[in-house]
């Protein structure tokens, strides 16, 4: 589907809370764009309405554009409940635009890495904070336990919270916050 700035909101943002949106942002005069929009076009049809294309012609809508601070074209963002979960700039081959629509299907890995906390029992107040969806607390737990962590423990919560970083969006205030907690505690 084609949206514009006026339309962006509805057809993106708040569709990304019920399916993956992929936003190929792009202009008629770009080659590798009209390169591009195929393959995405291919690949999103092959997933059977899993995930949706939308196409925004830079030019047109600027504000979009701007916001989402697109310097380059063609730049493709996939959303997911309202906030971009994954990116790239420039032409792909069908492999690669294949595997980054792969990536966003996947279950998110912070979701397996529970699973393991509830299996193995550990880190009981980091579970609990999750299972509150209290992502703050279980994020605090994390940075105030893993300096004392022997180094199994260490990375197995440096890759949750990496996880539930990946989760937030780069651009989520916590993520911000504890990523700079978590490589003081590393390091």
């Amino acid at each position: 589907m084609d949206v514009t700035d006026a339309t962006f909101e509805s057809e993106v943002i708040e569709r990304s809370a019920t399916v993956p949106v992929v936003v190929d942002f792009w202009a008629e005069w770009c080659g590798p764009c009209r390169t591009l929009g195929p393959v995405l076009e291919k690949e999103i049809a092959e997933r059977g309405g899993a995930v949706e294309l939308a196409k925004i012609d830079v030019d047109a809508n600027r504000e979009v554009s701007q916001q989402f601070g697109i310097s380059g074209i063609p730049a493709v963002k996939a959303f997911r409940d309202g906030r971009v979960v994954a990116e790239f700039v420039g032409a792909r081959s069908p492999t690669a635009v294949s595997a980054f629509i792969d990536d966003l299907l996947a279950p998110p890995r912070a979701d397996g890495l529970i699973d393991g906390l509830r299996a193995d029992r550990a880190f009981p107040g980091v579970l609990a904070a999750l299972e509150r969806d209290d992502t703050d607390a279980a994020l605090a737990a994390i940075v105030s336990l893993i300096g004392e962590a022997n180094p199994d423990d260490r990375e197995r919560l440096r890759d949750l919270a990496v996880a539930l970083f990946e989760r937030l969006g780069p651009e989520d205030p916590l993520v911000v916050s504890y990523r700079r907690q978590l490589a003081a505690a590393l390091y």
